[in-house]
């Protein structure tokens, strides 16, 4: 993918500076795919690349429908579950992890395992793990239907409750109310945990917690940029897909400051009467979005007369994850067919 190069007002350019009366883009900077999702992505067509297709993939590597179709062009097969990959072959892990039941059937099936989960999720995890084998009730912030929830939830089901607003914590009854800690999701709303986690030392006072935030920094990064700028914009528009947890959060972030936002696959889900009066459009897209859908949007705001395209950076991000053992030698030891450690 090329990535587009929008032009600046800088000093001896011979760009004429915008009018006051000059429609104009606010493109945000950080925006889109983060370095988990780029592992991800690129896990699966180096497996791909590695042992031809087809390659199984555990739900949607990364929430993300351009992404999904675009890889399974390319010969990955998307499954819901484990039992839908013949024995033998090849799977990978999504983004968002997987339980210890789900490496079980992996197991049990003699599938080759490629796990592509975020490591970032993979801390989570582990704080789980270590929670419960300290004896800790634990509580886990975020949404209940998300596969990550479903991953981190599986470590310690027995000790585990999931709590989604401020609401769900008044009810919450736990054996021992002075060993209790809380875990969150990767991609929440920085302002929603903050006070589900501040209603849960209300209720209990000596909870622990993670030593650093579970949220992941893109997520962070993403819905501060969109706290900078939303005031300057009209309307926030926030590429991303309706199953991508942190896009809805960018939308929902833009929405709490009073400034109109929408979540879109693409321009073509771009309702025109949301233009009307429209001066400033601000435009981000959510972790798991491809810049090539950013680029796209943009393109559609340019035909209208948004002809001004300002790419507004709020911090850098220059975040790298390496890649697995288990892709590291798949590629070294193709084209043989010895099982990844599971």
């Amino acid at each position: 993918m090329t990535a587009t190069t929008f032009a600046t007002n800088a000093p001896g350019s011979d760009i004429a500076e915008p009018t006051a009366t000059d429609k104009r883009v606010l493109l945000l900077k950080p925006r889109g795919f983060c370095a988990g999702v780029v592992r991800a992505i690129d896990i699966v067509k180096i497996a791909l690349e590695t042992f031809g297709a087809p390659i199984y993939v555990r739900k949607e590597i990364v929430h993300n429908r351009f992404v999904v179709d675009e890889l399974a062009a390319k010969g990955a097969i998307f499954v819901d579950d484990i039992d839908q990959v013949p024995s033998g072959m090849r799977v990978i892990y999504s983004a968002h992890g997987v339980s210890p039941a789900v490496r079980e059937q992996s197991k049990e099936r003699k599938l080759k395992v490629i796990d592509a989960t975020c490591p970032l999720v993979t801390k989570v995890h582990v704080e789980a793990i270590k929670f419960a084998k300290q004896g800790y009730s634990l509580i886990l912030i975020g949404h209940r239907d998300h596969d990550e929830i479903e991953g981190t939830l599986g470590e310690a089901p027995d000790v585990t409750q999931v709590v989604s607003s401020v609401e769900e914590v008044q009810t919450l009854q736990v054996p021992d109310p002075e060993h209790v800690a809380y875990l969150t999701q990767t991609t929440l709303s920085l302002d929603e945990a903050r006070d589900i986690i501040q209603a849960l030392k209300d209720k209990f006072p000596k909870i622990a917690g993670p030593h650093s935030q579970d949220i992941c920094y893109a997520t962070e990064n993403r819905q501060t940029a969109v706290k900078n700028v939303a005031h300057q914009a009209d309307l926030v528009l926030v590429v991303g897909s309706n199953n991508s947890s942190n896009s809805n959060r960018l939308v929902e972030v833009s929405q709490n400051l009073s400034t109109r936002s929408y979540l879109i696959e693409n321009s073509r889900a771009i309702d025109s009467v949301w233009l009307d009066g429209v001066s400033t459009v601000a435009v981000t897209a959510g972790a798991s979005a491809p810049e090539v859908l950013v680029e796209d949007v943009v393109a559609y705001l340019k035909d209208r007369g948004f002809g001004s395209v300002e790419e507004v950076e709020v911090m850098p991000e220059n975040v790298r994850f390496g890649l697995p053992p288990e892709i590291v030698q798949a590629i070294q030891s193709a084209p043989g067919t010895t099982p990844a450690t599971v």
